[in-house]
């Protein structure tokens, strides 16, 4: 028999092993403390899941989410995905459904969807969500517990659990450039009446944006709404630039400039390069390899780089994990890294493509506190890309 109206929610951090906690909650063996969930049918509502349905389409044209439907699931956007699985999983005649990070990716408007059809189906099925931000707190849950590695802690009140970041970086600067770039000019990129077009689709229409030197802004959207193409014109990678009005650091685009004068002057980070840093590269020649634009370090590195990664490594509070393999680090850390990495030359445009996705409360507070302390101590531009509200 189902537990109705006993919602539980999860919080999880760097440290936590959130995998091994799903696996024995959803493998019948729940973790002490939650045994009101053995011999109950439960499931599994993540970015994991989805995947393995996607994986089912593209290998045995097997429609589960979208049966009776001539769109594939890949094609459609996060929020129609995860509003697919939903759907499934409430019909499935279900005891309890985990949420793993439900809101990851969404824009505001399909969380306040998912907020709403999850609070309709609260007094049917028990949920119980993994979450590593307070805010995404779902408005029905009243039972809390902190996943501390492999152990849970029980919280009879939400203020209590500890998330603040343990790390205060107002006592130190942001290092100066090894190579400042000399660009005299006041506006780094403009885009004048920007269009793209895919067959009959209108990804972007008539786009007016100038970016100057020194400015902070955040580029908010639905999903699907064409961020993702925006970025690609502003780093010079899509070839819809060419032949309309799109300025790159004081050059006409397909003016005879190639995609390394472009990169140099730009400084990039996105959650999903991560995936790309697979070697054996220390965090040190992590960050130095931001100086060339490469995928970790080939060459030796000089005394001054050298030098000059200590003072980030400082500033981030990493300094002890200098030879640390980069894949060794918990995401908080890779992320600070790869924020680090990506401002290390000074470049004049810092593009931040969704960087607190998936962390947890303490390393979004470090993280979002490195880029603001970037933004008032450099003459760099900064492009957030966030569906968050962050401070």
């Amino acid at each position: 028999m189902a537990i109705k109206q006993d919602h539980w929610a999860i919080f999880i951090t760097n440290g936590s092993k959130k995998n091994e906690f799903i696996g024995e909650l959803l493998g019948n063996d729940p973790p002490t403390g939650l045994g009101r969930f053995k011999n109950l049918k439960g499931a599994l509502f993540s970015k994991l899941a989805l995947e393995h349905y996607m994986d089912e389409e593209d290998r045995h044209d097997t429609k589960l989410l979208t049966k009776g439907t001539s769109q594939s699931l890949r094609s459609m956007s996060s929020g129609e995905q995860k509003k697919a699985l939903l759907a499934y999983l409430l019909k499935s005649d279900l005891d309890y459904i985990v949420l793993d990070s439900p809101f990851d990716n969404l824009d505001t408007a399909a969380q306040h969807q998912l907020t709403n059809t999850l609070f309709e189906r609260s007094s049917h099925t028990t949920f119980v969500q993994i979450i590593s931000r307070k805010n995404d707190l779902l408005p029905f849950i009243t039972n809390y517990a902190l996943l501390d590695n492999s152990k849970l802690l029980f919280y009879g009140n939400l203020d209590f659990i500890p998330m603040d970041a343990k790390i205060d970086l107002s006592t130190k600067s942001v290092p100066p450039s090894l190579h400042p770039i000399i660009y005299n000019r006041e506006i780094v990129i403009d885009l004048k009446n920007v269009t793209v077009r895919y067959g009959n689709k209108t990804v972007l229409q008539q786009i007016n944006w100038t970016i100057k030197k020194g400015e902070f802004w955040q580029l908010i959207g639905k999903n699907g709404s064409g961020k993702t193409t925006i970025l690609s014109m502003l780093t010079g990678e899509n070839p819809k630039g060419y032949g309309q009005e799109l300025f790159l650091f004081g050059k006409k685009k397909g003016s005879g400039e190639s995609i390394w004068d472009i990169k140099k002057n730009i400084g990039y980070f996105t959650p999903s390069m991560t995936d790309k840093f697979t070697g054996y590269h220390t965090l040190e020649n992590m960050l130095i390899s931001g100086l060339n634009d490469s995928i970790g370090l080939y060459v030796k590195p000089s005394e001054i780089q050298l030098a000059l990664a200590k003072e980030w490594l400082v500033l981030i509070g990493m300094e002890q994990m200098k030879d640390t393999h980069f894949h060794d680090l918990s995401m908080g850390q890779q992320r600070l890294a790869m924020t680090a990495r990506a401002m290390i030359k000074h470049p004049l445009l810092l593009i931040l493509d969704e960087p607190t996705a998936s962390l947890d409360d303490a390393s979004a507070q470090l993280l979002v506190s490195l880029v603001n302390k970037i933004a008032r101590e450099s003459g760099t531009a900064t492009v957030f890309v966030s569906h968050r509200q962050e401070p």
